[in-house]
């Protein structure tokens, strides 16, 4: 059946799961825009609920599930970016309770405390997944993992990450239980050159919000660790900083 009025219910509740993050968590369901994000979904085995394809804009099989054909008018108005090839995926929203995360020997974490940005979240995510970190936990979240621009500014690497959510209490009696070294990341003098610190074990790294940085609850609660820097600015985008972070973990780890 070819969906083409706007005022069908499918239609509309897609365009709730796309701009509404209560209806999103009410739902347990959550849009996955773009042929490769639905491929990385799925080869990371979240559970498709429903899809949604324009034969006009697809070119590729499609996904084995319940496929509802639209119209090319109606598709980019479901469409939350210009350019997803034609198709929509809704998935399952996996449980990111801290709970479930089983840490190796030599786990590295990195952990966010109140991220605000969609944009930077995504970018956390990818840069995470690229340099092998083994789970991204977020304190006391301020944006949903779900969103739609996280998704997308992730590139899909969302799939592919062990990701959790906690309260800070939680989190650091977590890292304390499963043995982590901690490792903050407040300006001032007691801060060490990270490439000083041996990152090869089992280690957690902290980062604040991008207005304030890490908040007091973890003061002194773990070693402090800095990026050096040579210019006359004193801090770095977010998403930047752990970048950076997350290559020395890695350079550390496959230096012999």
């Amino acid at each position: 059946m070819l969906i083409e009025s706007l005022q069908n219910e499918k239609i509309k509740n897609i365009q709730r799961l796309s701009s509404d993050n209560r209806f999103r968590k009410k739902s347990g369901l959550f849009v996955v825009e773009g042929k490769q994000e639905n491929e990385r979904a799925l080869q990371f085995h979240f559970e498709p609920h429903h899809y949604f394809v324009c034969e006009d804009i697809y070119d590729g099989d499609f996904p084995k599930g319940n496929i509802n054909l639209v119209t090319e008018k109606i598709y980019d108005k479901i469409a939350y970016r210009g350019s997803s090839e034609g198709i929509i995926g809704v998935y399952k929203i996996k449980n990111t309770s801290l709970k479930n995360f089983v840490p190796q020997e030599n786990s590295s974490v990195i952990v966010v405390e109140s991220v605000e940005k969609p944009g930077n979240l995504g970018a956390i995510l990818r840069t995470c997944e690229a340099f092998g970190i083994d789970a991204l936990i977020i304190a006391d979240p301020k944006v949903d993992f779900y969103n739609p621009n996280v998704i997308r500014s992730s590139v899909g690497c969302l799939f592919g990450m062990k990701i959790f959510q906690s309260n800070n209490e939680e989190i650091f009696e977590f890292l304390l239980k499963n043995k982590f070294q901690v490792f903050s990341t407040f300006m001032d003098e007691s801060a060490v050159n990270i490439s000083e610190k041996n990152l090869k074990g089992k280690s957690a790294l902290l980062f604040g919000t991008e207005h304030s940085g890490l908040s007091e609850f973890w003061l002194n609660k773990g070693e402090n660790i800095l990026v050096p820097m040579a210019g006359s600015i004193d801090s770095l985008n977010l998403s930047n900083a752990v970048a950076i972070c997350c290559y020395e973990i890695l350079r550390q780890k496959l230096k012999k």
